[in-house]
């Protein structure tokens, strides 16, 4: 290990500082048009609650929430609603709620009117903790947001990315964060001063693996969110990167270079046994699992440039199927949740990078980002929205999109970010 290594892991996860700031920078065309009432209850919790749930619509990019100066009185009951002065001012639904408080509790109770059928489409109760308004509130959104776009919500999902923070040293500083799917409540899980990459969310939540150059090469760790222990996932003395958990959380797919080539591995957690999963003169890496857990996709160059291929685990001796044929790059894919397509980095014609999907029915791509270097793109688990990163000027920074046409930004107050990944549902 390196004298000058500079490595701190925190027992607990502490809070940094420069968090990430929510930028807006596209709309959907068409977006539901919603009145959210302000919920009745304590001004301490109501004036946050709704501002963090306005906060969670506006970025799907799929809302357009009605301003509040022009809301009706506050109504009281079913029978109150006149469902035509809301039509007459172009609303589609109407939200409304109250916030019941007690020593032990905050819990809030709320419903959604369809304001074209005339009806209560939900009426729900969300169960929350003194201080906890953000969480409340993000559960509060998801519900607003499955009942009117049928879409299950993300809002109150996790972030994990890195930030690179260089100071008047040679020496930079990486931390691995965690932080609400708004960028919002960031909290620092790992800091050193070897770079972190590749972060990767256990299916529960709970876990993260990584690599990590502290020892000098690639290594593959496993670390507790809660506790903050962490183990190298294998004592071998090589490089080992690209980790992806399985969707059970039982294995981990890897790269490995221990033959002087890099090869996809798939380790079985428990036992720590390796198996090899190819046996290629070019490099394999960059791998990912379908959601069923049957079927892995990997970056590999045996055709001559990087390109995608498809595995299936459920078949002896499975040949590895090449899935993209378009353009001389195509690398870092992902399955959407259905396994409908997928999600990749793809070096278009003008040597530009961009995020792009192929549908599996369709025979050609499309291209879904306009920047020059996009990368490392992570999906939400409800499939509409991708998280990736972009470099704009000389800074990086992470960016997003919803597949109906929204976008944002989320550059950090500090340093850098990029290598973004999306946690399963949480709940």
């Amino acid at each position: 290990m390196k004298k000058n290594l500079l490595l701190t892991l925190l027992a607990l996860p502490m809070i940094c500082m420069g968090e990430l700031f929510l930028e807006i920078t596209k709309g959907s065309d068409n977006p539901f048009k919603v009145a959210i009432i302000p919920f009745a209850g304590s001004p301490k919790v109501s004036k946050p609650l709704h501002q963090i749930i306005q906060n969670d619509l506006d970025r799907t990019g799929e809302f357009s929430l009605l301003d509040s100066k022009l809301l009706l009185p506050l109504i009281k009951t079913d029978e109150e609603i006149n469902y035509q002065d809301w039509s007459l001012l172009g609303i589609d639904y109407l939200v409304a709620g109250n916030i019941i408080q007690s020593k032990s509790s905050v819990d809030i109770n709320y419903d959604i009117y369809d304001i074209q059928k005339r009806k209560k489409i939900r009426n729900s109760k969300v169960f929350g903790l003194p201080g906890q308004t953000r969480q409340l509130a993000h559960y509060t959104s998801d519900g607003i947001y499955e009942s009117i776009s049928g879409i299950k919500g993300i809002a109150s999902t996790k972030l994990l990315y890195v930030n690179e923070v260089k100071s008047n040293t040679p020496e930079a500083s990486y931390r691995l964060m965690l932080a609400d799917s708004d960028g919002a409540n960031e909290n620092t899980l790992l800091t050193s001063s070897e770079p972190i990459i590749s972060p990767s969310w256990s299916p529960d939540g709970k876990k993260v693996a990584y690599v990590s150059f502290e020892t000098g090469l690639a290594k593959v760790y496993i670390q507790d969110i809660a506790t903050g222990q962490r183990e190298s996932v294998l004592s071998k003395n090589t490089q080992i990167s690209s980790p992806a958990w399985s969707p059970d959380g039982k294995y981990l797919s890897l790269t490995l270079y221990q033959d002087g080539n890099a090869e996809i591995y798939i380790l079985r957690l428990h036992d720590k046994t390796l198996t090899r999963m190819t046996n290629q003169f070019a490099i394999d890496t960059e791998s990912s699992w379908s959601p069923k857990g049957n079927k892995i996709l990997f970056t590999s160059g045996r055709s001559g440039s990087p390109q995608i291929y498809e595995l299936n685990l459920r078949r002896l001796n499975s040949k590895a199927r090449r899935i993209s044929f378009e353009g001389s790059y195509n690398a870092k894919a992902a399955y959407l949740p259905n396994e409908e397509g997928i999600i990749f980095v793809h070096r278009s014609g003008d040597g530009l990078f961009h995020i792009a999907m192929k549908y599996k029915k369709e025979n050609f791509i499309r291209i879904l980002t306009e920047a020059k270097m996009d990368e490392s793109p992570s999906v939400a688990p409800n499939g509409n929205m991708v998280i990736y990163g972009i470099t704009e000027g000389d800074q990086s920074m992470l960016a997003g999109f919803s597949l109906s046409g929204a976008s944002f930004k989320l550059p950090a107050s500090e340093g850098e970010v990029r290598e973004p990944a999306w946690s399963n549902f949480l709940r």
